[in-house]
């Protein structure tokens, strides 16, 4: 049976373009369905779902929306439209990968349907913007989606073009095609791990070990992007415990800095009851961006990970704040949370004879946190760095406590 396919497009503007892409589909074996997200419309033949049917999804009307000139009411009930009838598609199993061309209001709408489908649904999105700086991490976001850079733009059926979109379309029959790997777990319980170069020592024995109890480790780079992508799959169920080595996100999200992880960071597991570990790598510092620097910034002691990034100590005062936000969101916990504190170091930034290292300083959250946090959980402090053996050692004995 050919696998069904959404081919996502806003058809007043590319009408010709898709219908090209959906022929090249229907000819490799796959069954395209084409949907139209347009704020306008189109009368060319060969549309399954017309833009009414999707804005009438999106819970507004299409008589009202091609009358309006508010472009983001119009973007955004096309955008609800698209996403749940997606989902409708995906639960009648009749969802196999998507497909979607644009340029930047297209790209922008089709990434927002294609980032509302779980991880593992092949999705391309085909984007005459794909190169533009700031573009390509809003149309991926957290997604899995293969973005595809047309370099031309994508107006006229030209050679150039049609190359494009051929070689997209086969890339997505090769990821519908049966033998690629379930995201289901096969055995054992599936683990978010979060993750960080001055803890990676740490996370790898930490992985190996539950990898020979017959654990599946899923790491994730907890930069932002990677531990806002693991709270969603979190929440969409993907897991039955997490080890948190990195949460620096939290206090990120606080002071507006670069590895933001979102206001629902360390919050998923707490709300479905799923067991956590949870440590302090990077917490004690923070990324802000050079073009935000205040003038004190740069008396503060730091770290330089790299030539690009670095990493700059929080004040006693701010050290505080993320652990009282800590305990906030930690006491909503449903299930058992047993939180691990390297008392000689968070990470490799924090090595004696580093300018950050300050054991005594980090004492101020570890202080706040046991008068905020609720007694049930568990706080144990190791009398080692992050990146000795002897701490890993620790967090794998708690995981055998609580998974």
């Amino acid at each position: 049976m050919p696998k069904s396919v959404l081919i996502i497009s806003t058809l007043d503007t590319k009408g010709q373009e898709t219908l090209y892409l959906k022929d090249k589909l229907s000819a490799i074996g796959l069954a395209p369905i084409l949907m139209d997200i347009s704020g306008r419309g189109s009368d060319i033949s060969g549309i399954d779902i017309p833009a009414k049917q999707v804005a009438a999804a999106g819970g507004g009307s299409f008589d009202e929306i091609q009358k309006s000139r508010d472009r983001t009411r119009i973007t955004n009930i096309m955008m609800a439209g698209g996403s749940r009838i997606a989902a409708e598609l995906l639960t009648q199993q009749k969802l196999d990968g998507v497909i979607a061309l644009g340029g930047s209001t297209g790209s922008l709408m089709a990434s927002e349907v294609m980032r509302s489908l779980p991880f593992g649904i092949p999705k391309v999105l085909i984007s005459s913007t794909a190169a533009l700086p700031g573009l390509s991490t809003r149309y991926i976001g957290t997604g899995d989606i293969a973005l595809f850079h047309s370099v031309v733009e994508i107006s006229g059926v030209s050679n150039l073009l049609k190359n494009v979109m051929d070689r997209a379309a086969h890339a997505l029959a090769g990821m519908t095609a049966d033998d690629i790997a379930s995201v289901k777990t096969e055995k054992g319980k599936a683990i978010a791990l979060t993750m960080l170069g001055p803890c990676e020592k740490c996370a790898s024995a930490v992985r190996i070990e539950l990898e020979k109890k017959g654990f599946q480790v899923i790491g994730f780079s907890a930069a932002g992007i990677g531990d806002r992508a693991m709270e969603d799959m979190i929440a969409a169920g993907f897991f039955q415990g997490v080890i948190d080595l990195a949460p620096g996100g939290v206090g990120e999200n606080l002071f507006g800095f670069m590895r933001d992880a979102g206001p629902h960071r360390l919050e998923n597991a707490c709300r479905l009851g799923i067991p956590q570990i949870i440590s302090t790598c990077s917490v004690n510092h923070m990324t802000p961006s050079r073009s935000k620097y205040k003038p004190e910034y740069h008396e503060r002691r730091k770290f330089d990970l790299d030539k690009l990034r670095t990493w700059i100590r929080l004040s006693p005062e701010e050290l505080k704040q993320v652990a009282a936000a800590f305990a906030e969101k930690l006491n909503r916990a449903q299930g058992p949370v047993i939180v691990m504190i390297p008392s000689n170091g968070w990470s490799a930034a924090d090595l004696p004879g580093n300018d950050t290292h300050d054991p005594g300083e980090d004492q101020l959250f570890v202080q706040v946190l046991r008068q905020k946090i609720k007694p049930e959980i568990k706080i144990v402090e190791v009398d080692a760095n992050m990146e000795d053996p002897a701490f890993a050692t620790a967090v794998i004995a708690a995981a055998g406590e609580i998974f």
